[in-house]
């Protein structure tokens, strides 16, 4: 059996997501199993080339885990690679992903792919010409509850799916009397912050690979909390929206309803959950978990607010069973997209898809400055 290294350029890691799950959780994972494994037999393992604009920082990174080979100097680094991966803030990816491309580098990119629709359009666009493979992270889709929820839809479990209500957020405290643990750009417009840009991209691969393509979208977009205080102790005026509420009609007549929010104190489950309502059955699914009730089990409630509810409504659902083993779903799309760079195998999940998520996340802040019900033409 052969074994070989290719290198990867992995330009912002030092921020959280790129270091725990792209760096450790990913690409130092394969590693320790001992690589990819194609078809033909042979074992591909990674060189991480750590890219950033803080030498001391990578210096320290590359320390702690033992790597040696680490950059300011994205020239440099694009060089001796064969795959870049950006995981910076979003208003410098373009340039970075756009360099990647005429280097002639495959290129993995977490999302949003770009600030607008007519850059993301572009990037896809270059990779195209280039003729380089190109991906974007889109990890809800490999969470266990999600691979779950999919599982039922896949079985016919629903009979017609009518509609998606989906809940995401948690209380990010605004620096003051508690230290933020979100970054304060993150509440900045000028700086790509928003929980729309953030998150719609997330809700529009969902939507699309689960229930069907996004046909149009109404959104209120706000900010609710208005001053925060940043990492540095000095508050700053909040100018980016920290809240969305969105509704989004699919093909087939699915509407979805999705709240994403950084103001909201968690009532549920999980961070996140989507509840999916079929003529046959329902189904509640969160990062892990997923709860289902058929038809045949469904009570019949009557409504009497003159009595208190004694029937336990939660009782009447089942859990939807593991069946096998769920591995981190960063690192299961790392393993699809080095495949797809080195034997072809199929990858969905592009530069276009990419575009397409930008693109609602573009709409829904123009539905919500315009208060108006939007079309989604496509790409």
């Amino acid at each position: 059996m052969s074994v070989r290294t290719i290198g990867v350029v992995m330009n912002g890691v030092t921020g959280r997501m790129g270091y725990r799950q792209h760096l450790v959780r990913s690409v130092l994972a394969i590693n320790e199993q001992g690589g990819v494994t194609l078809s033909d037999g042979t074992r591909v393992t990674l060189n991480p080339i750590l890219v950033g604009r803080s030498e001391t920082k990578l210096a320290d990174l590359a320390a702690r885990h033992g790597l040696s080979d680490y950059t300011t100097d994205l020239d440099a680094a694009l060089d001796r690679a064969e795959i870049y991966f950006d995981a910076q803030v979003t208003q410098a990816r373009v340039k970075s992903v756009l360099k990647a491309i005429e280097a002639g580098k495959h290129v993995y990119t977490e999302k949003p792919t770009a600030e607008s629709v007519e850059e993301a359009v572009a990037l896809a666009r270059a990779a195209a010409d280039k003729g380089v493979k190109n991906g974007v992270v889109q990890d809800k889709l490999f969470l266990p509850g999600l691979l779950k929820l999919k599982r039922l839809i896949d079985g016919g479990f629903f009979g017609r799916v009518l509609s998606v209500r989906g809940e995401f957020g948690y209380w990010v405290f605004e620096g003051d009397w508690q230290a933020a643990q979100r970054p304060s750009w993150n509440y900045r417009a000028e700086d790509g912050g928003g929980i729309v840009l953030d998150m719609f991209p997330h809700w529009h691969y969902v939507l699309e690979n689960l229930f069907g393509r996004v046909q149009s979208v109404y959104a209120k977009a706000v900010t609710h909390i208005p001053t925060r205080v940043d990492e540095r102790g000095e508050p700053y005026e909040a100018t980016a929206d920290d809240a969305a509420y969105g509704v989004f009609e699919l093909e087939g007549g699915v509407i979805a309803q999705i709240n994403s929010s950084w103001a909201v104190r968690v009532n549920r489950d999980e961070l996140v959950e989507f509840q999916v309502d079929g003529t046959h059955g329902s189904a509640v699914a969160g990062l892990r978990n997923c709860r289902f009730q058929h038809r045949a089990g469904t009570p019949k409630p009557v409504w009497n607010p003159d009595l208190p509810v004694t029937h336990r409504f939660r009782d009447d659902w089942q859990e939807v069973p593991d069946n096998g083993e769920f591995e981190n779903g960063f690192k299961i799309q790392w393993e699809l997209f080095l495949r797809h760079v080195l034997e072809d195998a199929p990858f969905p999940y592009d530069f276009a898809a990419g575009a397409r998520g930008v693109q609602l996340a573009e709409l829904g802040l123009r539905s919500s400055a315009e208060g108006r019900r939007i079309e989604v033409t496509p790409l």
